[in-house]
């Protein structure tokens, strides 16, 4: 395939680019934005037809043998790409909703405070400042390198007050790894919760919720597990989810919601108490074909390609005259690259003219290789993103 750009893609790099042929964007545009969507593989597509064809032969009558099944199969599949079982497993149609729901349940009153770190996806801190009438204060730990934020820096922001630490495993801005388990030995020594957005992790990088320690995990399909919008999960330690009652709920969380009680609230014992409404089993179907590739694959396998293919970006980038932004060691660093521009929109526009998407975010332009690129694709994003620079 050759480009707009004049330059021909497609070379084999790396053994998992014998994928690259299920996703179709590839056939006429070099995708390096996985980092904001994930592409859509074959797998994924199938899967989703094969809903819409159950729904549209049986209708209701699919929830009772087949769809029901298929949300206790992805809570259980999800668990796997983590370490965890089902039951530490809830389902939520975003990442908002599964927070917002983990901050329904805490008590504030004699721990108001939440500490969160300046490099992470807004999300994070809304739910807190939107609580701010209620007592909450939120405290924001700054990176002293605008790249990561030491675990040292959130520990002296903890303190007998606070009621959670909240962060990135994964920072969208700069692709930096934290380090979780650290993070959540920081939190409990002093008696707080610990909760991680491993939206930007989960998927390119091994994690394993319950090694770490931590108390609440939240990541989904968007992303780096292929299964698109709508459908994401919250993980919850053991034992934590008994020890919280969320002030945000909806009948999936209720123990036995289909006796239909108005006059009752009975959690689930497990983390589907923090389940709300009747997931969207459009995004619940794409993802459970998304999840194929991760798990046929598997993440340590995902990692050491996109580390590579991370540090060749770095290399071709950095000989090209950009300044990436990304953690000092390669050990440290995601498949998240980010280059310092002037004008990052109009190198996004630039390069989406040529058949090339990445993506813009505040003074950088941002690519994110996934295990169905090729070092070719970084060879032309560069070239392009150098040429537009120069005019």
């Amino acid at each position: 395939m050759t480009l707009a750009s004049g330059v021909a893609v497609g070379s084999v790099s790396h053994p998992l680019t014998r994928y690259r042929a299920e996703f179709p964007i590839f056939r006429d545009r070099i995708y390096l934005n996985t980092c904001s969507l994930g592409a859509l593989g074959d797998r994924a597509r199938r899967k989703l037809a094969g809903f819409l064809d159950v729904w549209q032969s049986r209708g209701a009558a699919a929830w009772y043998d087949v769809w029901w099944d298929a949300l206790v199969e992805l809570r259980t599949r999800y668990g796997r790409v983590i370490g965890a079982g089902a039951a530490q497993i809830a389902l939520a149609p975003s990442v908002s909703a599964a927070v917002g729901g983990v901050a329904s349940a805490l008590d504030y009153r004699s721990r108001p405070k939440v500490v969160v770190t300046a490099l992470d996806f807004p999300t994070v801190i809304y739910q807190w400042l939107a609580r701010r009438p209620q007592g909450v204060e939120v405290v924001v730990v700054e990176s002293p390198d605008g790249v990561t934020v030491p675990v040292d820096a959130i520990a002296r922001a903890v303190d007998d007050r606070t009621a959670l630490v909240a962060t990135s495993h994964v920072y969208f801005t700069t692709g930096a790894i934290q380090d979780i388990a650290g993070v959540a030995q920081v939190a409990h020594a002093r008696g707080a919760r610990c909760l991680i957005d491993a939206y930007q992790s989960v998927g390119q990088v091994p994690v394993d919720a319950p090694a770490s320690g931590v108390d609440f995990l939240v990541a989904g399909g968007l992303k780096w597990l292929l299964g698109g919008t709508g459908i994401v999960f919250c993980y919850v330690r053991e034992g934590v989810a008994r020890e919280l009652a969320p002030t945000l709920a909806g009948w999936f969380g209720h123990r036995d919601q289909f006796a239909f009680d108005s006059r009752r609230l009975d959690f689930h014992d497990d983390a589907r108490r923090f389940e709300l409404g009747t997931p969207a089993l459009a995004a619940v179907y794409t993802q459970l074909g998304g999840l194929e590739y991760i798990e046929e694959i598997g993440v340590p396998a995902i990692r050491r390609v996109t580390a590579d293919l991370a540090e060749d970006l770095v290399a071709r980038a950095t000989d090209a005259g950009f300044r990436p932004r990304v953690a000092a060691s390669p050990e440290a660093r995601s498949a998240i690259v980010t280059l310092a521009s002037s004008d990052p929109t109009a190198a996004v526009r630039h390069l989406a003219d040529r058949h090339i998407v990445v993506d813009a975010r505040p003074g950088h332009v941002r690519l994110s290789p996934f295990f169905y690129n090729v070092q070719d694709d970084h060879v032309a994003a560069v070239e392009q993103l150098a040429a537009q620079r120069s005019h």
